[in-house]
């Protein structure tokens, strides 16, 4: 466990650096202690923490249809997307899935959820709960917070109903390999295949994986390969431009952002816009979004072929080429998207360099 030879001594450094500054984010806290956030979770099993078990994870997502209206939680290192209502229709199978039908809108990915914990934190009458799972190597996948309007008898059913027999404090991390390949130089991908098969695509996620993995490529390499009939550059103003236009417009939106596990969806307006330092932030009712602008080193302006007509996208990638978030106009299935967003995406590409006589 890192310099940490116990979890007691874990938790006792939590403890000191949240009496220090309590502003700090469990997230900041983990790694200014240069420790995992499940290690950091973990480490205070049975204090304020209960370990959950199950044979399959997704059973948790079903049984959370009967708690009431929550708040959910997805995030990576620029990025948080918090976003508040059901869950309706929960279609999961053993590995992936998704949750649909209503404001909770995710994609899920189960082979990545290895531990799971109910959280209270806070003091008496300033009580948050929560339900937390992590990645193998103790990376936050997702995280579902008890609201007012939860029913309570339930949250609390649900908790019990999945607690492991087994409530030692810490966690084992191990870790998690990505399944794409690294990076070649980029005249060594085949952008002609790589243009073909983007074309013949039906705009199907599982579609655009496979092709990345056949072309042994990465999600940010072959933006830079295939050329601008399919994506084409743009500043790193353009999510915050994108934002302010949309409350400024009532252009609805759609907002993906994930984790290593999920991907969290908001579809519909954003109306509150504020930039506070490094961030830009939705603070709506039911959506907040929480985008660390600094940390974004790539953006660009995307399309995949669809039966109904291209489909535009402006995607954000960090300084290691992760994905930070993804940005569309909101769109129904069976109609081609927004003129208006289409517009505006178009408008934040770069101009291509002209070709040398």
């Amino acid at each position: 466990m890192s310099q940490y030879s116990t979890s007691a001594a874990l938790k006792e450094a939590w403890s000191q650096l949240r009496a220090a500054e309590p502003e700090l984010y469990a997230r900041t806290i983990a790694q200014r202690l240069g420790v995992s956030e499940g290690e950091l979770v973990a480490c205070r099993t049975g204090d304020g923490v209960t370990r959950l078990q199950a044979e399959d994870w997704g059973d948790i997502f079903r049984a959370l249809r009967g708690v009431g209206r929550v708040m959910v939680l997805t995030r990576n290192d620029s990025c948080v997307h918090e976003k508040k209502g059901w869950f309706e229709g929960v279609h999961l199978e053993k590995a992936m899935g998704a949750v649909v039908g209503g404001a909770i809108d995710l994609r899920v990915f189960l082979t990545h959820f290895k531990h799971g914990f109910a959280v209270t934190e806070g003091g008496h009458g300033q009580q948050r709960e929560s339900l937390q799972f992590f990645d193998g190597d103790g990376t936050a996948v997702h995280k579902v917070y008890r609201l007012e309007q939860t029913d309570g008898p339930a949250w609390q059913q649900l908790a019990a109903r999945y607690t492991a027999a087994d409530q030692a404090p810490g966690m084992t991390v191990q870790p998690v390999v990505d399944p794409l390949p690294r990076e070649q130089a980029d005249d060594e991908v085949d952008a002609q295949a790589l243009r073909e098969g983007w074309r013949a695509m039906g705009y199907g996620p599982h579609e655009f994986y496979g092709l990345l993995k056949r072309l042994r490529t990465t999600r940010l390499q072959a933006l830079r390969v295939v050329g601008g009939e399919f994506a084409r550059q743009a500043g790193n103003d353009a999510a915050e431009r994108v934002l302010h236009e949309a409350a400024r417009s009532g252009l609805p939106l759609m907002v993906f952002v994930g984790s290593p596990g999920l991907v969290q969806i908001h579809s519909g307006p954003v109306r509150t816009v504020k930039p506070m330092g490094p961030w830009i932030n939705v603070l709506d009712e039911d959506f907040n979004l929480h985008l660390r602008l600094d940390q974004v080193a790539e953006s660009w302006v995307v399309k995949k072929p669809t039966a109904d007509g291209p489909v535009t996208s402006l995607e954000l990638y960090d300084a290691q080429g992760g994905q930070i978030a993804q940005f569309f106009g909101q769109r129904l299935p069976g109609r081609p998207e927004i003129e208006a967003w289409t517009r505006l995406a178009d408008s934040l590409a770069k101009a291509e360099p002209a070709l040398a006589a």
